[in-house]
């Protein structure tokens, strides 16, 4: 089964005025009812990252847990997970990035990641690139190295692509769609 954007593209539904007016959401949850789109999805980055020296993939929370879970299965590496603050237990290290209006922040427990790591970072949606700038900062802080950043959906009228790149960070997506 090879890839194909335009049935994945298909499933996937657009929800406009969501979260807040202006905005055209990207839903991703109809793939995971979809086991023919999940399984071209999981299968186009398996295959890109079958054959590199990835050690881990951090994957960011939430959406991203459920396709980072299966390349990290498929691939027989560790998942590691970046979540938003107060959700992990034991020693964290966290980040704050900025959001239109104020701040957020994301964690990792401090054991995730280590000198010599080889870091894919995932998420489902790459926007304006600050959580995965955070994320890479800390993956960076623990002395790993971030390899690249894979995400199903890029929004490059947002910049957080460009962002990622010009922090020395490649960029994969599958997806991308113009406009908010």
């Amino acid at each position: 089964m090879s890839f194909d954007e335009c049935y994945i593209k298909s499933v996937m539904r657009t929800i406009p005025d969501w979260p807040e007016p202006g905005v055209m959401f990207r839903d991703i949850t109809p793939l995971f009812k979809d086991p023919k789109a999940l399984r071209m999805i999981s299968d186009e980055f398996i295959q890109r990252y079958i054959d590199t020296d990835i050690t881990h993939i951090a994957s960011i929370d939430a959406r991203g847990f459920l396709i980072s879970s299966i390349m990290a299965y498929q691939l027989n590496i560790p998942l590691v997970l970046v979540r938003k603050k107060g959700k992990l237990p034991g020693k964290t290290i966290q980040r704050e990035y900025a959001l239109e209006y104020g701040t957020a922040a994301v964690e990792m427990q401090i054991d995730a990641v280590t000198e010599g790591d080889k870091v894919l970072v995932f998420d489902d949606l790459i926007a304006t690139g600050g959580t995965v700038l955070a994320a890479c900062t800390i993956i960076k802080e623990l002395g790993a190295e971030v390899y690249e950043t894979a995400t199903l959906i890029d929004l490059p009228d947002l910049g957080g692509s460009e962002k990622i790149q010009q922090s020395g960070i490649p960029v994969h997506a599958l997806l991308a769609y113009e406009g908010l």
